[in-house]
């Protein structure tokens, strides 16, 4: 089986030759610490932003080049180039946000433009634009569509709450709920427009990307959930799944709460699973596992960053006999390969994946 057929095979709920490897995200520093492995000349660990261009098509070209080394069967792709430089720190994307960068070069959002119902006036809503999938095409041609292509959208609550400010957010599912569900109108007749594109680029798993939880419960009540988020990001997988594509709900912490409706949104898969916020990848494959596709569940947070390649090779195995029998999952680990994961133990996971995931 080519990688595509074996993400696909396995998000339909169906057994493959083996487990499917995927990378949900993963930044500059594993990407080199990585690729040290299997090329030279890559640039000193550094942020993307602070590269020149050289660097990062070394970058890149290294990125393309872990997924066909170790045989990643997904190819992860997002919007670049929607946002602009104010300064060395902070950067606006399109819809008027503004991000401070952290230490590890990740955007944090510090300036909401829709305080009130009144800043929705004339509001310049951005269209969607063809050159931000630049990476998206990158990948299609490097791949050849041997590798299932994914694309991370932000779904409706991260998209909504990034617009008017957290705490803002909050308030007005109470005091102003016409306005928040206008918010979400909006983001979502964007993200619907986006999609259009998005199939005809050729992706095949669509990723709604909007983190609802904590490590213990919901950032808000399962009642506003199914109120001010599900309804939108509902219309996304309904409108996924009349192009043919297959849609993955990503959200870390614990999502037990609100797991029936997420089945009953009819999404293909669920990532991450993360195991420090009780997603117990047994137990959920118990409940759900004949229902929903399991993405996810080795934990990045301590094992990947402080553990040992034994330790991982060891995670990989029970992990596998957790939830892969009759298919239905896909291993990658419980958020990203962020910069402080060992890239010697994304090694290991790799490796465990075919040493463990073979379907007799």
């Amino acid at each position: 089986m080519t990688g595509k057929e074996r993400i696909i095979t396995a998000l339909s709920l169906q057994q493959p030759d083996r487990v499917p490897l995927y990378i949900h995200g993963i930044n500059e520093a594993p990407i080199i610490g990585i690729g040290k492995h299997l090329t030279d000349g890559l640039p000193a660990t550094k942020q993307f932003y602070q590269m020149n261009d050289s660097e990062k098509m070394k970058l890149l070209d290294t990125l393309f080049l872990i997924h066909e080394a170790f045989g990643v069967d997904g190819f992860t792709s997002f919007e670049i180039g929607h946002e602009a430089e104010i300064n060395e720190q902070d950067i606006q994307d399109d819809w008027g946000v503004v991000y401070r960068r952290n230490p590890h070069g990740l955007p944090v959002p510090i300036g909401h433009p829709l305080k009130e119902a009144s800043d929705l006036h004339n509001f310049p809503i951005p269209e969607p634009q063809r050159a931000h999938l630049l990476l998206l095409d990158l990948g299609r041609e490097r791949f050849k569509g041997d590798v299932a292509l994914f694309w991370l959208m932000r779904g409706v609550f991260v998209h909504s709450w990034r617009l008017t400010g957290m705490e803002n957010y909050m308030i007005n599912l109470f005091e102003r709920p016409e306005f928040i569900h206008r918010i979400a109108a909006m983001v979502t007749e964007y993200n619907l427009q986006q999609l259009e594109m998005l199939a005809a680029a050729g992706i095949d798993v669509l990723v709604v990307e909007d983190d609802i939880a904590t490590t213990h419960s919901l950032l808000i009540s399962p009642k506003h959930f199914r109120e001010f988020v599900n309804p939108y990001n509902r219309k996304l997988v309904a409108r996924a799944h009349e192009l043919g594509l297959k849609v993955v709900r990503h959200s870390d912490g614990n999502l037990w709460s609100i797991m029936d409706v997420l089945i009953d949104s009819g999404y293909d898969g669920i990532n991450p699973l993360e195991p420090q916020a009780g997603m117990d990848l047994q137990k959920v494959k118990e409940a759900y596992g004949d229902k929903i596709c399991l993405l996810g569940n080795i934990d990045c947070k301590e094992l990947l960053c402080s553990g040992t390649p034994d330790q991982v090779d060891a995670a990989v195995k029970h992990a596998i006999a957790a939830a892969a029998k009759g298919g239905g999952y896909i291993l990658c680990d419980s958020n990203s390969l962020h910069p402080g994961v060992n890239p010697e133990n994304c090694i290991a996971m790799f490796e465990a994946t075919k040493k463990y995931g073979l379907y007799k």
